[in-house]
């Protein structure tokens, strides 16, 4: 009978334990992966904001301009007022996310409206004076200006409003942690009355996956 080999069979046992510990270990690394992503997804969706324009029902909005322009906005509606040396324009807004909404900038579509399309390039928006914020579940408001009536911007924006066109403004905005950032593109349509009416047609996510 030949003699049992117990140093081989000790060192084959443990290189067997020890894979099986290899393979466990591995499992563990990647199921507590998958647990922080997932846990890190839910703590970014709980700061995102998502801003729409505000409810007829909600209250009205002051909006102040720094040459001392100030007007009321009503819920749901916006203005969009062009003078030979100013445009101006606001929009009521609400914020339905659960995050903090920062606002950074803004882009004009004066000679169309369409949600069909892209955003425009990022760089292309024209950063606000100040941070406008907006807590959730809070109606805040939005504004902006042309200041050069030399600008091709400038003079287009006021042929929309003085014809009474309907026009797009892409809103980028992010989180109090100045991340997360999106764009939604609002649509201002005027109304019988002489006032604009704010609808919404797109959003995007500039940073993290897109929304559809």
């Amino acid at each position: 009978m030949l003699a049992t080999d117990w140093v081989s069979i000790s060192a084959i046992a443990t290189a067997g334990a020890t894979l099986v510990l290899a393979f466990a270990t591995f499992a563990s690394v990647r199921s507590a992966n998958r647990a922080a992503r997932a846990a890190e997804r839910s703590l970014l969706a709980g700061l995102r904001p998502v801003l729409l324009p505000s409810r007829a029902d909600d209250p009205p909005q002051k909006v102040g301009f720094f040459d001392g322009r100030w007007f009321e906005v009503q819920g749901s509606g916006g203005i969009a007022e062009a003078t030979d040396e100013v445009v101006y324009l606001a929009a009521a807004i609400r914020n339905v996310g659960t995050g903090i909404a920062v606002l950074h900038g803004w882009y004009m579509h004066a000679d169309r409206f369409s949600g069909s399309s892209d955003h425009v390039p990022v760089d292309d928006f024209r950063r606000l004076t100040r941070d406008l914020y907006i807590a959730p579940g809070e109606v805040g408001f939005w504004q902006g200006a042309f200041r050069d009536p030399s600008e091709e911007a400038f003079v287009a924006a006021r042929r929309a409003i003085e014809e009474r066109r309907r026009f797009g403004i892409e809103i980028l905005y992010g989180d109090h942690e100045l991340g997360r950032r999106a764009i939604s593109l609002f649509g201002f349509t005027s109304r019988d009355d002489g006032g604009w009416l704010v609808t919404i047609a797109r959003h995007w996510t500039v940073d993290g996956a897109p929304p559809r």
